[in-house]
């Protein structure tokens, strides 16, 4: 039998199904089109296997709150096709089995903390920056929850004083993903962002946005590591140039040598690669079988 996972994004899903170690069997990208024309795809796939447990995690923002008459559901997406959808409640009608669900971003930080980059950490902040920026974080070995889930990506940043463009978010225009995600930089530059790679102003900008948000992160949640991932994190040039701003910004105040000598080994890419969110998936999984076990003792 096998655990199965979900990443739930916005260009697309990712499924796979893997074993009790995070090792992933086999996957498949589907489309993020309509639920309707999405998840008959996503049953379909799993209805191959005999699965046990199951982990999701799903872009956002949604309700995690297992109390709430609404666990499960996405929530106020600017997807509007998926806005309050039932998320967890459709994958469980067709599998009767333990399943965890949480944000992309989470299960990827859970992901990287257990076999990523932060491996043998207890804390760590996961930030993609992509078709939007969103951030999952462990701390003291734990998912970072509260009233809901950190919904980073919508907090409100310093503009560049050269920075005319109003910013793409439908709630807030100009905070953090409205102003660095992948739609954001074809918006402002007329291209989307695998075609500028060659532009120094394009990242210059972007890591400016970036690193003001890190220090934020870090002076809030103190991570012992930061992992950036997503498309836009592709763009290799873009690390250097955030670590620089990022210990340029902080000025000496923390005076820690993963920030003052060795910012290179604390900012860094996903140890897991692309796979951060569905091998967190797969510990989801694991985590939703155990709860299980002992609520049947």
């Amino acid at each position: 039998m096998y655990y199965g996972s979900i990443e739930a994004g916005g260009t697309k899903f990712v499924c796979a199904v893997g074993n009790d170690q995070g090792d992933i069997q086999e996957a498949i990208q589907i489309k993020t089109e309509a639920p309707e024309v999405t998840m008959p795809k996503v049953i379909n796939f799993f209805k191959q296997y005999s699965l046990k447990a199951m982990g999701i995690g799903s872009f956002g923002p949604v309700d995690i709150d297992k109390g709430s008459r609404t666990y499960g559901n996405i929530t106020s997406t600017p997807k509007l096709a998926w806005r309050d959808y039932p998320l967890v409640q459709t994958i469980q009608e067709a599998f009767p089995i333990p399943i965890e669900f949480n944000t992309d971003v989470n299960a990827a930080a859970l992901g990287e903390a257990t076999l990523g980059a932060a491996k043998g950490l207890d804390s760590c902040l996961y930030i993609t920056v992509g078709t939007g920026v969103g951030a999952g974080a462990v701390v003291h070995g734990e998912l970072l929850s509260g009233l809901s889930h950190p919904e980073m990506g919508h907090i409100l940043i310093p503009r560049h004083p050269k920075d005319t463009y109003e910013g793409k978010c439908p709630y807030h225009k100009g905070c953090l993903e409205g102003l660095a995600a992948g739609p954001a930089i074809e918006a402002r530059w007329g291209q989307k962002g695998v075609a500028l790679s060659d532009r120094k102003d394009v990242w210059e900008l972007e890591a400016f946005y970036i690193a003001e948000a890190l220090m934020q992160y870090i002076l809030i949640l103190s991570p012992r590591k930061i992992i950036l991932g997503g498309g836009v994190m592709k763009q290799k040039q873009l690390f250097p140039l955030i670590q620089d701003k990022v210990k340029a910004l902080l000025n000496g105040y923390l005076a820690l040598p993963e920030v003052t000598e060795a910012i290179e080994s604390y900012i860094v890419p996903p140890g897991l690669g692309d796979h951060a969110g569905i091998t967190g998936g797969l510990i989801l999984a694991k985590q939703a079988e155990r709860a299980s076990e002992k609520a049947n003792i």
